[in-house]
């Protein structure tokens, strides 16, 4: 399914685009990319390797991927405050 790209010229799309933060808008650009999404769609599929394809994108495109948070609190156990 191709977007509708009737409007490209218009600014007034593109206004947001201002205000963005820099990571912002590498992913506004990288979300429109065929070759990123052929890349995502291999490391989302069933049975792929990975932590190969991880590693692939890692490399290709300069990702980085968090690892899980980790708790900071004594003893690994977390309070709330009531």
């Amino acid at each position: 399914m191709l977007p509708d790209a009737s409007s490209w010229r218009s600014a007034a799309h593109y206004d947001h685009v201002e205000k963005l933060t820099a990571s912002g808008l590498a992913w506004e650009w990288l979300r429109r990319n065929e070759a990123y999404n052929s890349d995502f769609e291999a490391l989302s599929a069933k049975g792929a390797d990975g932590d190969a394809l991880a590693k692939n994108i890692r490399e290709r495109w300069r990702l980085r991927f968090r690892g899980r948070s980790v708790s900071r609190s004594v003893g690994g156990v977390g309070l709330l405050a009531a």
